[in-house]
């Protein structure tokens, strides 16, 4: 792997004085549900909705779950993929809390995206509503132009915006998501006024991959995974990464915000959720699962390959990390004016 983070961490299931010991027996996993009795986990397909277009950095974990799970053998019921656009994950959010709800066998891609996505639209409903099952990974945000643009540096950005901001756009996913605050993040760290900010929110990785490559934002920001491959290819320059870590991308030191000056750091991190009004055994044989999930060889790879940083919390810890987040992000976005 990559990276690292003091903040990750493994959190075990541990299964209380009232509660049957939760096995795995079979590819199927049981729990109890609270009454004594146990929940054989899956029953039936286990659907991974991704809130978003395909060719994102939720549709890579998303995918890249379904890959582990059916490749070891974790799950003993198939799993599939299902991407539901719309409102930064809003209308994906409101399917799960509504429509699937007390189905555990739907899950939810989310993250920081999320919260500030519903945050800047004032949705009526918010992640809060979701059963949290884990937190997943880390990554850092980058900033990357075309090869053939003008901006060497993220100096050379910096400066453009501050002699005009309208003359300077950058792009990456839902407004109000993590591409969002990082972007406004880097302007006030300049001095600058991120009020002031020209920002093209887009619906997936591929859209804004599209949109950057030709020229319909100057800048472009997600995590890095989603640009690698084009920045090794030399389509795109990286500008910058957004967190303090060593990373090396196409064979290169990566410069980092707070290397050229800027004082950020950040990192985007995904979770995974399911419906709410699902059992105590129902969550607690999912827990099971991912973390069955997140101590097999095929994800180890997973994290090596994508270069995200192992950011595992699990049931109540993952719940009260995801509430914590709500509140910050909703203090940062008031603060930068977004």
């Amino acid at each position: 792997m990559r990276t690292s983070s003091p903040q990750a961490l493994r959190r075990s299931v541990v299964a209380t004085a009232g509660l049957a010991l939760v096995v795995a027996a079979a590819g199927c996993e049981q729990s109890s549900d609270g009454g004594g009795e146990t929940t054989d986990y899956p029953s039936e397909t286990i659907e991974i909705m991704v809130p978003a277009a395909a060719g994102g950095g939720w549709d890579l974990t998303g995918r890249n779950m379904q890959k582990v799970l059916q490749d070891e053998d974790i799950s003993s019921e198939p799993v599939e993929v299902v991407n539901v656009e719309g409102g930064g994950g809003a209308t994906g959010l409101s399917q799960l809390t509504s429509r699937e709800k007390g189905n555990a066998h739907e899950l939810m891609i989310t993250g920081l995206v999320m919260i500030g996505a519903l945050e800047q639209a004032n949705s009526p409903v918010q992640l809060n509503a979701a059963t949290p099952i884990a937190t997943l990974t880390a990554e850092s945000e980058a900033f990357v132009v075309p090869a053939d643009s003008a901006y060497q540096s993220i100096a050379d950005v910096v400066a453009a915006y501050e002699k005009d901001p309208k003359a300077v756009t950058f792009g990456g996913g839902s407004a109000g998501g993590s591409d969002h605050l990082v972007a406004g993040q880097l302007v006030q760290a300049a001095g600058a006024d991120p009020a002031d900010l020209k920002y093209v929110g887009y619906s997936g990785g591929g859209e804004a991959t599209a949109g950057i490559l030709s020229g319909d934002v100057a800048v472009g920001v997600s995590g890095l995974s989603e640009f690698e491959q084009h920045i090794e290819s030399g389509e795109m320059r990286l500008l910058a990464i957004s967190t303090t870590d060593e990373i090396e991308v196409a064979g290169e030191p990566a410069p980092t915000l707070k290397g050229e000056g800027y004082d950020v750091d950040f990192a985007n991190w995904r979770a995974v959720v399911a419906p709410p009004d699902i059992s105590d055994g129902e969550r607690d044989a999912i827990i099971e699962m991912v973390d069955t999930l997140h101590e097999s060889e095929g994800w180890k790879a997973v994290l090596e390959d994508q270069g995200w940083t192992d950011f595992y919390r699990t049931g109540d810890e993952a719940k009260a990390y995801i509430d914590e987040e709500t509140e910050r992000v909703s203090g940062l976005m008031e603060e930068l004016g977004l």
